[in-house]
């Protein structure tokens, strides 16, 4: 073996080791690029994203550093415009390179496809058949912070409407209705989805959750918010011309701070609350010169204890 091969192997062992740490360290960046855990469930999804971008990175930088490499030390010399050696399909190489993207594919197919039965996200078939597949009983993700006996069992009920254009929520235990979310943090959370005209999108990007709601459908759906602070929910479905106005506060509190808030909430008298697309087709309505597809109306203001 003559000294320019075992450079070649010795650069080549070297560039993949380097490669490799890179690409653990960008992945672990990846978590200082989403919002702040919020949700006991979070971590599955970041744990995914950090994945994703770390082989991403690798693939990038192998790629990268392999022509870098080729253009330094193996380009034709000056004035060289020969063609290169003939060399025919290396049967061997081209059933590696195609098999490892294969499995690399399956993996993450099987990585995400778990991620997704954990966080318990219901999808067409499921929500058709209104039932949970095996694997997917809970969103429950514990975490090392959270206390278990919080996160066995939900202790909070809470139904949730959604309309063109405003989120509604309604308490049983005090028969609270708000346009804000209150949840209580280390709780357990279930939510009764559903939607009074068309399809909807429960998405609250702290929590790393996005549900669908199906009109003439209930979907119950869990969580855990660990993280006190205020956060927001929106509509990740089109749901019609305003549907960008379709974004509530979520406030994650201590138990005790949210009790506090249900009693209180529980002494207003029902008042309308303020709708956005409500205010927004009125004054389109009330223009001079029109302009634009005639829309849907928006649904009434609700009437809510607690407008937010």
């Amino acid at each position: 073996m003559n000294i320019r091969k075992i450079l070649n192997i010795l650069t080549l062992f070297t560039g993949a080791i380097a490669v490799t740490f890179m690409s653990l360290w960008i992945g672990k960046q990846a978590y200082s690029w989403l919002p702040p855990q919020a949700a006991a469930e979070s971590h599955l999804i970041d744990d995914l994203i950090s994945f994703l971008v770390t082989l991403g990175a690798f693939i990038f930088l192998g790629v990268t550093s392999t022509l870098v490499y080729s253009i330094i030390f193996h380009r034709a010399k000056k004035d060289d415009f020969s063609d290169g050696p003939a060399i025919e399909g290396n049967i061997t190489l081209e059933v590696v390179w195609t098999a490892i993207p294969v499995l690399l594919v399956l993996w993450i197919a099987g990585y995400s496809s778990q991620v997704y039965e954990q966080m318990a996200i219901q999808g067409p078939a499921q929500l058709v058949h209104l039932h949970n597949p095996m694997g997917m009983e809970s969103a429950y993700a514990a975490t090392k912070d959270a206390p278990v006996d919080a996160l066995a069992e939900p202790v909070e009920k809470i139904d949730v409407v959604a309309k063109q254009w405003a989120w509604v929520f309604h308490y049983p235990e005090k028969n609270v209705t708000s346009t804000e979310l209150h949840l209580p943090s280390d709780r357990r959370v279930r939510l009764a989805l559903q939607s009074e005209d068309v399809l909807h999108g429960f998405y609250i990007p702290a929590f790393r959750l996005k549900q669908d709601i199906i009109p003439n459908h209930t979907i119950d759906f869990e969580f855990t918010p660990i993280r006190t602070g205020e956060y927001r929910l929106t509509d990740s479905q089109y749901s019609g011309t305003y549907f960008a106005t379709m974004q509530a506060n979520v406030v994650v509190e201590s138990p005790e701070q949210y009790h506090q808030w249900l009693a209180q909430a529980a002494t207003h008298k029902p008042s309308p609350a303020n709708n956005q697309a409500a205010s927004e087709y009125a004054q389109a309505s009330t223009q001079a010169v029109k302009t634009g597809w005639a829309t849907v109306a928006p649904a009434p203001s609700p009437l809510v204890n607690y407008p937010g």
